[in-house]
């Protein structure tokens, strides 16, 4: 009896293994039908441009080097203004793709902003040679204006026709045309004391600028009336730099402070604050930080 048992218990089991091994019709995938979307009957009114900012750069390279970097490696930008005698702005990357340029960083409440900024990268070396050390040699945590190399007047040319297409066709807000060190600024200084925030401002309408009358005024008022440590951080926030909340001027702090100035005050960029770098921040302030610039 047992053995009859043991051998119809070989049989089921034998038949379930067959069966497991039968080889069944794939499921039959339906042709979707010829479905019309249609795009003009109705529109949302909640929508803007995926493009949020532009982020200036110096390669830190000569042109050869740079374009081996930016077209070989790891990192990448969507334009390429190389320091030659040509009419020519190389394209890189297409505006449609992200271009890998800015990295780890923050500006108006946006922390990935490969997904939503066009770089730019610009053929300067940065710093000038015999001032490479200089942070290391002597005392100095940051490198004063006259350490920076110059660009040349046909890059900007070409940085301002680039930009002023780009913002325009996104619609970017001016002060979220920025440098590389806004928003990273314990990372990154370029593009540095020698970028002419000013000048693109004044003769192409590129960017952010502050008032001089509002500035004066905010110099004698911060006279008045001194801020507190918290209050200046605030004022920094307020117009898209990301800076912690201790309640002191330690060194994260005083990057931002110096991204700041290389940006808004570069003849005299030294990291501390003063009541002049106070008195630009609320300038700017009053004048561009009401906009929504996030959405």
């Amino acid at each position: 009896m047992a053995k009859n048992i043991t051998t119809l218990a070989l049989a089921s089991l034998l038949s379930l293994t067959l069966i497991g091994c039968v080889t069944t019709p794939k499921a039959q995938i339906a042709n979707p039908e010829s479905f019309v979307i249609d795009s003009e009957t109705y529109q949302s009114t909640g929508k803007s441009q995926r493009i949020k900012s532009i982020v200036l750069h110096y390669t830190v390279s000569d042109n050869e080097r740079s374009i081996q970097l930016l077209t070989k490696g790891k990192v990448s930008s969507h334009y390429l203004i190389m320091d030659s005698d040509d009419d020519k702005i190389y394209s890189l990357v297409p505006e449609s793709q992200r271009a890998w340029h800015a990295g780890e960083g923050s500006f108006a409440g946006r922390t990935i902003l490969n997904d939503t900024s066009i770089g730019i990268e610009i053929v300067n070396a940065g710093i000038q040679p015999q001032y490479l050390r200089a942070l290391k040699d002597s005392d100095l945590d940051y490198h004063p204006y006259k350490h920076f190399v110059e660009f040349d007047d046909l890059q900007i040319k070409k940085v301002a026709q680039l930009v002023q297409d780009i913002a325009k066709r996104y619609e970017i807000s001016p002060k979220n045309i920025i440098g590389h060190s806004d928003l990273a600024p314990s990372r990154k200084i370029d593009p540095g004391a020698k970028f002419p925030w000013q000048r693109l401002y004044k003769e192409y309408g590129i960017g952010a600028w502050y008032d001089e009358a509002d500035k004066r005024y905010f110099t004698e008022a911060v006279q008045l009336a001194t801020p507190t440590i918290p209050e200046v951080k605030q004022a920094f926030r307020d117009y898209g730099y990301q800076i912690n909340d201790t309640n002191e001027w330690d060194k994260s702090s005083r990057d931002v402070i110096y991204a700041f100035q290389l940006h808004f005050r570069p003849l005299n960029p030294t990291g501390q604050m003063d009541i002049e770098t106070y008195a630009i921040l609320k300038a700017l302030n009053k004048k561009y930080a009401g906009r929504d610039d996030f959405y």
